[in-house]
């Protein structure tokens, strides 16, 4: 008789199978099996907030095989993911299934590969319920905001909304950081900016005035700068000091969950539900040529910096034999978690560092590459020997003014000869030439250049997770659905450049939470909320509790909104265009729907007329040469169809490029995932190529992919 083991994933099973061999039946959850029902609160806040699950609906079938599963088999095996809600369908196929809580057949595996499988298998123990009431309390809490806050905002704003522990604070962060851009009010301010040659050399380097008389240069018009540019038409430039100095730059540490979400975002332009999805598949395993399925990286949850030694152990030594010795640190290294890490799980790395990104390519998508490219080289990187710059700081006298000049030449390059992180370079100017201190030089130009103050820049994904995260907001397996929830639900919008900014109906909602809710919008308040988890997890906190003295506050809050906003309605500003109504001639304006922005009529409800807001791309139709309209679907899925909808009805979900095709003449298109390509769609023509990821490389709308 085989026993059983039940995985989440079937991608991930087969994997797993692979590995186990005979005399085990490897079968997938595909995630939740039971949860609280959607018709109803469905928690008992009378009675210890006892939750009231039920089996999921669309899981029946699935209910019904492992059932009949496990009745044929020996033992049972639990091995979903390594993380809180894996923890909780452990739970909940244990009582599904009748498993005693007691007998050890929980098994988790940090990395789908053979020693990681067995590893896991040769450990089991019993469901940590630590760590199953943990999750029941984020579930819990996250239903009665929802359940009992959406309400509220349908009475007072419109149907159709939500709001949410994490997503609400999410979408403040957002609006807060738009209001401070609003209030800020720009400043002029001018620098004086020299470039210099010496005497032996006539390569130019530049040198900024830092001082004036003694003091700090801050010229605050052209007047003033004016002052010391006339100041200095006839000074001569002498080298006061030159100072010289090495500096060791260190690697960055190898990927956290949110660190591999900001770097896919800044060097891959990767959304960050986009990067998850191509790390999922990296962990679950993915079918090498000549190899089967392999499990190529470590769990891709995690906020911990600890890499095994047998993994730092296997760097190091394909760091000496491609690099050599001198690559190599004096020791091992060990990067330091955050203080408030939950640490379950090792750093994201391969999980075998021999299979590097170019032996895999073939077998993965363009996805699947880029970041298990990025994952390795980081990886190896972190464990290579420092970078060493020869750097030469100049303070240049003039008068009564001081310029000083920077620069530096690599003297080693260690790790940076395979990897440097994206905003890691901030060195200025290369490298100087030979200059002596007392030494005269010769101003090639001496300028004075305007400068005004900027806001603070808008987040994108990548600084909106580094926020969550520096302030305890979400935890690794949050960032991604929170950012997907509050762009789905048309609270915050991208702008150009991946900039993410609050809509009109983002900012009523946050208003409105501020002034009855403030709790629920409030960072500090959510980080605080964050850490009782983690304590319930770790055993110090009691979940019941927990859940007590949050209600008693939510409650309060809500039964006063409720008699303060009483008979009130709270309105959503439309946003004017200068388009004009097709039907009454009135002047139409921005409004959003629970699909997104329309353009409505501003004679409402004396005229209904509205109109969808038109995208085009830069294709046109390859069936009747129309204009190529960039839509969504109902479910918020951005696809491609012809404007001429009525007559023609072509769509795609592949993204039209503006490069011609080379046998026809008409547009391409571009499709992206494992079987990627560029081709043309025009019936008979027949053209395509591979996708080349230089060439072709960008963020793609369509081919299944997130706009």
């Amino acid at each position: 008789m085989s026993d059983l083991v039940i995985l989440e994933s079937p991608s991930k099973a087969k994997t797993v199978k692979k590995y186990l061999g005979a005399g085990y039946d490897v079968i997938a959850s595909t995630g939740h099996i039971i949860d609280l029902p959607k018709s109803k609160l469905g928690v008992d806040i009378e009675h210890d907030f006892a939750p009231q699950y039920v089996n999921m609906r669309d899981k029946a079938d699935i209910i019904k095989e492992l059932k009949k599963r496990a009745k044929e088999c020996g033992t049972v095996y639990l091995a979903t993911d390594p993380d809180r809600e894996g923890e909780a369908i452990a739970w909940h196929l244990s009582h599904l299934l009748n498993i005693d809580e007691k007998r050890a057949v929980r098994v988790t595996f940090n990395e789908i590969t053979k020693t990681g499988v067995q590893y896991g298998m040769s450990h089991p123990r019993t469901i940590n319920e630590d760590v199953v009431n943990a999750q029941q309390t984020r579930r819990i809490l996250d239903r009665i905001v929802g359940y009992k806050l959406s309400p509220f905002l349908w009475k007072k704003v419109r149907r159709g909304l939500s709001a949410g522990r994490v997503q609400s604070v999410a979408v403040r962060i957002i609006v807060d950081r738009e209001e401070e851009i609003r209030a800020f009010q720009s400043t002029e301010y001018w620098t004086i900016d020299a470039k210099f040659h010496t005497k032996s050399s006539k390569k130019l380097f530049s040198a900024k005035l830092a001082e004036i008389g003694g003091k700090k240069a801050e010229l605050s018009d052209k007047a003033s700068a004016d002052a010391v540019l006339d100041r200095l038409k006839d000074a001569e430039f002498i080298v006061s000091s030159v100072k010289k100095s090495q500096r060791k730059k260190q690697p960055a540490p190898p990927f956290t969950t949110s660190t591999l979400q900001q770097e896919a975002s800044r060097r891959l332009s990767f959304q960050a539900r986009r990067t998850m999805k191509a790390a999922q598949e990296l962990y679950e395993g993915v079918d090498i040529q000549g190899m089967g399925a392999v499990g190529l990286i470590t769990y891709m949850r995690t906020d911990s910096l600890r890499i095994s030694d047998e993994a730092k152990a296997a760097a190091a030594e394909l760091i000496k034999k491609e690099y050599g010795e001198e690559y190599l640190p004096e020791k091992p290294r060990v990067y330091k978690s955050k203080s408030n890490a939950q640490d379950a799980h090792e750093a994201i790395r391969p999980s075998n560092v021999e299979l590097t990104p170019e032996k895999v390519k073939s077998s993965l998508s363009n996805d699947q590459y880029k970041l298990y490219k990025l994952i390795w080289e980081r990886f190896m990187a972190s464990q290579m020997a420092n970078a060493v710059l020869d750097t030469v700081s100049v303070n240049i006298s003039a008068k009564d003014c001081l310029f000083k000049a920077s620069g530096y030449s690599v003297k080693f390059e260690g790790f940076t000869k395979l990897y440097e992180e994206t905003n890691d370079s901030d060195e200025q100017g290369g490298a100087l030439p030979k200059i002596e201190n007392g030494e005269k030089l010769t101003a090639k130009e001496v300028l004075g250049n305007q400068h005004f103050t900027q806001p603070p820049a808008r987040y994108n994904e990548a600084s909106l997770i580094k926020a969550l995260e520096e302030n305890g907001i979400g935890r690794p397996s949050t960032y991604a659905p929170t950012i997907s929830t509050i762009l789905d639900r048309h609270y915050v919008e991208r702008e150009q450049g991946n900039q993410l900014k609050p809509t009109s109906l983002g900012e009523v909602i946050t208003a409105l939470l501020k002034d009855k809710f403030n709790n629920i919008v409030d960072v500090k308040f959510t980080a605080k909320m964050e850490s009782s988890l983690d304590d319930i997890e770790n055993g110090d906190k009691d979940w019941v509790d927990t859940l007590r003295k949050f209600y008693s506050g939510f409650e309060q809050s809500l039964e006063k909104a409720e008699k303060e906003m009483d008979g009130k309605h709270v309105k959503i500003p439309d946003e004017p265009t200068d388009i004009v109504c097709e039907k009454c001639g009135k002047p139409m304006v921005i409004k959003i729907g629970p699909y997104g922005k329309f353009l409505g009529c501003t004679g409402f409800p004396d005229c209904k007329f509205t109109k969808n807001i038109v995208n085009e791309t830069k294709g046109v139709c390859p069936r009747c040469g129309r204009k190529m309209l960039l839509k969504k679907s109902k479910k918020g899925k951005p696809f491609y169809g012809c404007e001429n909808y009525k007559d023609c009805n072509y769509m795609t979900w592949d993204l039209p490029i503006e490069e011609k095709c080379p046998k026809c003449g008409t547009t391409l298109f571009k499709k992206t995932g494992k079987l990627g390509k560029i081709y043309c769609a025009k019936d008979g023509c027949g053209y395509e190529r591979p996708l080349d990821n230089a060439k072709d490389s960008g963020e793609n709308r369509g081919g299944g992919s997130e706009g």
